[in-house]
Formats: C-alpha cells, structure tokens, sequence
C-alpha cells in the first residue's frame, strides 16, 4: 500500500524553475534520503509533500496520500510551528486530542511524544523562546510524532543538534520506519543519510534522481593560522539568568583580530545565550564586554552606531531574522548603508558582489522565495558587510550542503583574515573544525 505518492511534482516561482516533474512513493516503513545543494528545491518539496507551498510558488502535479491527517511536518526553522505565547507542554496535550480522547490519554500521549523527541520532562512548562535551538527542533519534531503520522517530512532534522543527540534522534528515526512509519528525509547530514536504512536521491537541475549510494563528504583545506596579535575582545565574569537559573555563569573570553574561534557544546548549555549576550541582544546580569579597549553597554539598544558595528550576530533562526515583507537583497545592505555609511547603490552593489561569492543569487527577491539554506548565506553576508571587529556565526551551516558550506568557510575565513574579524562559530558542524585556530565547549553554562 502507497501511504504517499507524488506525481510530475513542478514548482515555479515566477519564471524560476524550482521544481521540475519529481515523482516519489513511499510504502509504510520505507525511508527515502533526498540530498541536494542549498537551493536545490528540498524544501519546496517537502512542504508539497504536505500539500502546502510557500507564498509566490505556484505548484502543478499530484500529492495523493492514503486519507486525512497522514502526513506530518518537521520544517527547517523549528519556530515555524513552535507558538511563541504558548508553554510547549499544553501545546503537546492539544495536538493529541487528534487520535486520544480523554484529558488523561491525551497528557499521556503528550509526554510520550516528549521523551521520544529526547527532551526531558521539566522542559514541559517552558516557552519556545526558553529553549536552546536543539531543543527548538526536538520540540518541533515532538509536535509531530504526536500526531502519529503514517509519514513523517523531515527537512534537516539534525540541524542544530550536537553529536550525541543527533545519535538519539536519528536511533528514533529508525524506530519509527521499524515501526511502520514512512520517513522523507531532506537532509545534508550525509552521516544521517547512511545511518538511516533506505533510498537515497539526489535533487539536481531540479529533478530528483536516484543515487546508488551517499556521497562521500567534501574535504576542507585549512587556511594559515593568523598572526599572533592582542585581543580585540575581552570578556570577564559574564553571567546570564533567567530569574534565578543560570544560563551561564563566570565566562571569560578573548578573541584576537583575525582569529578563528569555535564554540561547541551539548544543546541547551548556554552557546546562543553566550552570543547573544556578546551581541546585547541578552542582557548579562554581571560581567563586562570590551572591544578594542572600550567597554560596551549591556543593551544592544544602548550602543552607538560604531558599538552597533562592531559585534555583529548571525542568528540561528535565519529566516526569523529577515523581514518577510521586503527584498532581501536590501535587508543584507542595509548593514553597510546604516553603519558603515554607504549610498544605497553603494551598498547594493557591494552586497549583490558578496552574495554572488557565496553562490546566493539573484537575492531581489522575498525572504519566502529563498532556500532555508540560501537565507543562512544572506544572513552571514549581511553581518559581513558591517566589517565588524567581532562576527559571531550561531549554527551558519546547518541547511547548508557539503560544497556550499566548504565555499561559506572559505569566503569567511579569507574576510576574516583580511580585515582583522574576530570570528566566534558556535556549532555541531564538524566540517568547520579545520577552519578553527582554537575550540571552546560550554558545559553547565561554563567555558571548558
């Protein structure tokens, strides 16, 4: 029996091909892997997949599925279908009045879901915003298990997750085929897609292909270590908490000019709190933040243009940071026109020739009509074109495929150097490591 069977699947966003004629079926239990570059329409067919498109798509073929409510979603960005005003827990109790009746059975349910995702029990009563970007995903794959469907979309589901839940989550995967359940799975975890016992294709010139086998991951070249020079960062004693919990607690940092720093950790130790803070986007209850010699303030509202400049953060959540409303092309030169001074053309141009080198174009377009993958490389694009003196990446590569994460390194790295940036990449990318001069763990809130 066909539980989900796509036919001359097209996708077109204006003229742009996005999709063109993608046949699939998946029977209970199969596992299909669908690989592809950033951009390649992973993700518009995973959300056509739910018989859903993104505004500005227009879809043409069939998405036929074996009755109502079979198919469930675990999108790129966690936050797509975490609601923000509401604690995690009661959300969970909810989606399972689907399939149990009964205020009993359905909290039952609830915390199933909860322990399969791998999240402990206490994070019931919290906010998506209490969450680490580990938790955020496994929050939102919670939401789908407990709908129990009989075929699971995955769009990179081990995005943000370190080394050891990544394991967890992908044993989970396997269960859940074990068990009869159809799993899509669009990935550039390529580990992912050989730990997972089935089908593998590749989404190329907008077909889907079949693959005998995962390609091997790309092979990174390490740039030369800097010169030694002081430290354009300096952090001491920075402690966050919420109420009376410690996010973290007692850091101190330097970072030198030009130096390539990597911060790695289990999820939920206080990583994106870290950045966050070094930003003023999270305020610190104690400790102090200098660049250059000059302290700055706590608040990001606070600081002037050149304190504004000089520590930029590249968000995890990259399509949250954009305005969904305006090009995107403007929003990454806004960077370079608002604090750097430039003319509109000025920063335009200076954009356009920036994401070109990252392989993101054309970029006049809606943040919605963009990969999840290709808004990461605006979002790291943007930041550049501050020339900050301090650039903190959380998670930059997470949607990003094998080749275009080698080229983002590569372009970060080369920028880093030339202008003295001080570069912080908080990840679970294994990939990044040749690129670091020094590597960081937070444990319990602290550096190790």
């Amino acid at each position: 029996m066909t539980v989900l069977e796509i036919t001359g699947l097209s996708a077109h966003a204006g003229e742009t091909v996005l999709l063109d004629d993608v046949s699939l079926a998946l029977e209970p239990g199969r596992v299909l892997v669908v690989l592809g570059a950033s951009g390649a329409g992973k993700t518009t067919l995973g959300l056509a997949a739910t018989g859903r498109a993104r505004p500005g798509i227009t879809l043409s073929g069939s998405v036929r599925t074996a009755g109502a409510g079979v198919v469930g979603h675990l999108p790129q960005q966690p936050s797509a279908v975490l609601d923000p005003v509401r604690r995690c827990g009661p959300v969970l109790a909810e989606l399972a009045g689907l399939h149990h009746r009964g205020r009993a059975a359905r909290l039952a349910a609830a915390r199933v879901a909860l322990a399969e995702a791998g999240l402990e029990p206490e994070l019931w009563r919290r906010f998506p915003h209490q969450l680490s970007g580990g938790q955020q995903q496994r929050m939102a794959l919670a939401t789908a298990l407990v709908t129990r469907p009989r075929v699971l979309v995955l769009d990179e589901p081990t995005s943000g997750l370190d080394e050891a839940n990544r394991a967890v989550l992908t044993a989970r995967l396997a269960e859940l085929s074990r068990s009869g359940t159809a799993l899509l799975v669009l990935t550039h975890d390529l580990t992912l897609a050989r730990a997972l016992d089935g089908d593998v294709a590749e989404l190329r010139d907008h077909r889907l292909l079949p693959c005998e086998a995962v390609p091997e991951h790309a092979r990174l070249d390490e740039p030369a270590p800097p010169s030694p020079t002081s430290p354009v960062l300096v952090v001491r004693g920075l402690t966050v908490r919420a109420g009376r919990t410690p996010l973290i607690e007692d850091v101190d940092l330097e970072l030198a000019a030009g130096s390539r720093t990597m911060l790695t950790g289990v999820s939920g130790t206080g990583k994106t709190t870290l950045g966050r803070a070094l930003a003023g986007l999270t305020p610190p209850t104690a400790g102090t933040i200098e660049v250059d010699g000059v302290r700055l303030p706590r608040l990001a509202r606070r600081r002037d243009r050149a304190q504004l400049r000089a520590v930029q953060y590249v968000h995890q959540d990259s399509r949250a940071s954009f305005d969904e409303f305006r090009g995107v092309l403007d929003q990454v030169a806004d960077t370079a026109r608002l604090l750097r001074g430039l003319s509109r053309e000025e920063a335009r141009l200076e954009a356009t020739e920036v994401l070109n080198a990252l392989g993101v174009g054309p970029a006049d377009r809606r943040p919605g009509l963009l990969s999840g993958g290709q808004l990461q490389r605006c979002a790291v694009a943007r930041a550049l074109l501050a020339r900050p003196k301090v650039l903190v990446c959380d998670e930059p590569t997470s949607a990003l495929d094998a080749a275009n994460r080698a080229r983002l390194w590569d372009f970060v790295t080369a920028t880093a150097l030339r202008h003295g940036i001080a570069l912080l990449v908080i990840s679970h990318d294994t990939s990044a490591a040749p690129f670091a001069d020094g590597t960081f763990t937070m444990a319990g809130g602290r550096l190790a």
